[in-house]
């Protein structure tokens, strides 16, 4: 690359125009996250909404619209689906690291303001408070600037920059004044390359929406060679497909085939996921909680480690003086010089802590003053009459008096040894000294301090522990979920910090020793609780070492340098205060930044993913039955003894609009993994029980010459009864709205068979005395069947949970072990 080029008057137009032809400019084109026609491809264009619009428009095409309202379940699907996924494509897009419109260069020897994209490589930025900086860049010259990096880094502390040090685009002058060299532009420039990474697209990983979809998988492979089974044996029973195309009868054969095909689906599920899912972050938001992703209400009831960083999450990430340590004599003036020091035009921010505590009264003019310089970490200043008060790190104000005053120097080690003492409690720590004498003009120049030095006090400063901070620690403490603080700033004042908010840490574990190797990272992270120094991209690499682990892993933070990190955890939580970037990723923001509201968002979590399990038996119960009903029927060449508009009736009664209010309703049960194999084990041998259960009722039917639209009734008021028995038993306890629920469904499926116009809208017929007895017969040998099951079922799932609790079954990733099992 070169080196870079120092000249005072910066780059000629020739040498611009050089590099400008080069390519070597600050333009950059930002890439989107993701196209519009790719979100709208995956959401609509896919084998599942295929099989439903293509039955849905048949239906319309032969006239049976009455038969076709399934069609509008599918359609909301995919608008919800492509709706979130627009919505999180916005936020993406909008990310961006630098907005300052303009940058200063110096060039031709004169200060001119560019556009951004206008910076070139070698540029010479000007830099003065307020700037923001465009592009990465070296100092050339320094008049005590001040950078504030903390959205970049996580230092919360001020940097001061001295000439050949590193300013990173991004990053905010705070104080003074300077010159940098431009080292990288464009898409190299740190700020870019980090918004590029984290406008990655990526979908929150979802265990709800992950089994949804394999379930789905499962029956689009299936549901092509069953429909066509079906199909033939309806085509057969209307005399075989030749007489059926000549006569019409195909049609009817058609929708009863359509019947089967759209009952193996379980269409309401999804539709009832993405519901409560937004119902779940409806309620978050009167929290103050922003849900970026619906599928993230879930995630968080699967958490079992969750990352902090320190500053803006456990602290409000400003400096507040803390208290006054006195070491010596207290020399007259001295609230007067802390109140000078806490006014002083360009104190740095955390001299200018004092001014709260110490308001001017008197003010003082200085007569002679060293500024405060970074490389020596103390400044001087001297007052007529009061002498001259030094005031920086203890070590190295004492270390730079030769001439400490007699009753001073024997208590040296003991300043030391208590400013030590001091700083381990995460305190910052400064002293301030005092001599008789005045600094002289040449002692000024070279920064010399006067003999008779001694130590006055010791001013400790603190980050602001957020109130609830300790409170929310304890309850992820309650509910086994792991913590770790991943700071940029010093070890030693994280494990403070972390100390302060009650975690059992002794010490922090300094990021620059950290391993490369995934392995023994993932080692570290399990031993030690508290990390500093840490980078942006090393945050990223131990969310990826803890997920290997197996973990599920939630990250916290307001700074850019926690973006990356954030979009790569499980579930990312942003604070409203942070920067935009980070929020961006974010899947979660907590709008009023108050830390207390996670465990509120846990529960929510809880509650949707324990009621979605209960409600998912429900369908997928329904897509066994009609699967093997579809199997059985297409095999024995019977005619299929439901309408569509009959199996929509009973969906909604049984099913669909119960399965709306369960979903709803407060649930504080705690999560086991494994939310489609359980559901599974109940809903397959339920089922099953079903579907033989109404093949027999079919069969029986046949033979005692039972005609078929009374068959169809009766098959549709079995599938009621019983579909509504499936939804007590999944509902236990019975109690308080629960009672009102299934209450009001057994009179719906009264009402159906019993009001005219839904009777002739459905097809019914009145029922003969001995299919009534074969109705009731077979509704009560399927409930005991459903009986026994959930009796096997409880079963099951109790000796899960036991082996889980006692250690000898699966770890346990998440942050609770008790399954949703109603």
């Amino acid at each position: 690359m070169g080196a870079p080029v120092t000249r005072v008057a910066g780059l000629s137009s020739a040498e611009v125009a050089e590099r400008v032809a080069r390519g070597e400019t600050n333009a950059f084109e930002s890439p989107t996250s993701r196209s519009w026609w790719s979100i709208v491809r995956e959401n609509v264009f896919t084998l599942f909404n295929a099989i439903v619009l293509g039955c849905f428009l048949v239906l319309l095409v032969i006239g049976r619209w009455q038969d076709a309202l399934f069609g509008f379940a599918a359609i909301a699907n995919m608008i919800i689906g492509s709706v979130q996924e627009f919505t999180a494509k916005r936020s993406l897009d909008r990310l961006a690291l630098l907005h300052a419109p303009h940058a200063r260069m110096r060039r031709d020897g004169a200060d001119a303001e560019v556009a951004i994209g206008d910076v070139v490589r070698d540029d010479l930025l000007v830099l003065r408070a307020g700037d923001q900086v465009t592009a990465d860049g070296v100092v050339a010259a320094s008049e005590r600037l001040q950078v504030d990096e903390s959205m970049l880094t996580g230092e919360s502390d001020p940097v001061d920059k001295e000439p050949d040090d590193e300013v990173l685009s991004g990053s905010i002058v705070l104080g003074g004044s300077g010159t940098a060299v431009v080292t990288r532009v464009g898409a190299d420039s740190f700020a870019n390359r980090l918004s590029s990474e984290a406008k990655q697209f990526s979908l929150v990983s979802s265990e709800l929406r992950r089994s949804i979809n394999r379930v789905l998988g499962w029956v689009a492979w299936i549901i092509g060679p069953v429909s066509l089974l079906v199909l033939n044996a309806q085509m057969q029973n209307a005399g075989g497909w030749i007489a059926a195309i000549e006569s019409g009868a195909w049609q009817d054969a058609a929708v009863r085939a359509i019947a089967s095909v759209v009952a193996m689906i379980p269409l309401g599920l999804v539709l009832m996921t993405s519901i409560a899912f937004a119902v779940g972050a409806q309620r978050l938001s009167r929290r103050q909680v922003l849900v970026q992703e619906l599928a993230a209400v879930e995630v968080l009831a699967r958490v079992d480690l969750i990352c902090l960083d320190k500053t803006g999450t456990l602290t409000r990430g400003d400096i507040v003086f803390d208290a006054f340590h006195g070491v010596g004599f207290a020399p007259h003036g001295l609230d007067d010089v802390l109140a000078w020091y806490g006014s002083e035009p360009e104190a740095n921010a955390t001299a200018r802590c004092l001014a709260a505590a110490y308001p001017v009264e008197h003010p003082l003019e200085p007569s002679t003053r060293i500024p405060f310089s970074s490389a020596r970490k103390w400044s001087a200043a001297s007052f007529e009459g009061i002498g001259t008060w030094v005031l920086g790190g203890p070590e190295l104000v004492l270390a730079a008096s030769d001439g400490l005053a007699s009753s001073a120097a024997g208590d040296r080690a003991e300043v030391l040894d208590r400013a030590a003492e001091l700083a381990a409690t995460g305190r910052r720590t400064l002293l301030l000294a005092h001599a008789p004498g005045a600094v002289s003009e040449a002692d000024a120049a070279a920064e010399r301090l006067p003999v008779g030095l001694a130590p006055v006090a010791l001013l400790t400063f603190r980050e602001q522990v957020r109130a609830d901070a300790r409170e929310t620690l304890a309850y992820f403490a309650e509910q086994d979920v792991a913590v770790r603080i991943i700071s940029g700033d010093n070890p030693g004042t994280v494990a403070a910090i972390a100390r302060e908010v009650g975690l059992d840490a002794a010490s922090g574990f300094d990021a620059r020793e950290l391993p490369d190797d995934p392995a023994e990272l993932g080692r570290v992270l399990e031993e030690h609780l508290v990390f500093g120094r840490v980078t942006p991209d090393q945050k990223r690499r131990m969310v990826i070492a803890l997920q290997q682990l197996g973990h599920t892993v939630a990250m916290t933070g307001d700074g850019v340098n926690d973006a990356l990190a954030i979009k790569q955890a499980d579930i990312g939580i942003a604070m409203d205060s942070g920067a935009a970037a980070t929020k961006a990723v974010a899947r979660l923001v907590l709008l009023d930044g108050r830390f207390s509201r996670l465990p509120g968002v846990v529960a929510e979590g809880r509650r949707v993913i324990a009621n979605i399990e209960r409600v998912s038996m429900l369908f997928l119960t329904k897509t066994t039955y009609a699967t093997l009903l579809a199997v059985l029927f297409g095999l024995l060449l019977l005619e299929f003894p439901f309408l569509p508009r009959q199996l929509s009736a009973i969906d909604g009664l049984a099913i669909g609009i119960p399965a709306f209010f369960l979903a709803l309703m407060p649930n504080a049960q705690r999560y086991l993994p494994g939310f489609l194999r359980r559901s599974l084990s109940f809903a397959v041998p339920a089922g099953i029980v079903i579907g033989l259960a109404l093949t027999a009722y079919s069969l029986a039917a046949d033979a005692l010459g039972i005609p078929q639209d009374e068959l169809r009734t009766g098959s549709t008021l079995i599938l009621g009864a019983v579909g509504i028995w499936v939804l007590v038993v999944l509902s236990r306890p019975i109690d308080g709205w629960k009672i009102l629920i299934v209450g009001s469904m057994m009179v719906g499926l009264v009402l159906i068979y019993a009001v005219p116009v839904v009777n002739d809208f459905l097809e019914f017929v009145e029922l003969t005395l001995p299919s009534m007895l074969l109705v009731m017969g077979t509704v009560g040998v399927s409930i005991a069947g459903v009986e026994i099951v959930r009796f096997v079922h409880r079963r099951i799932v109790a000796r899960d949970r036991a082996a889980r609790e006692s250690g000898r079954g699966a770890p346990v990733t998440t942050a609770g072990t008790t399954g949703a099992t109603g």
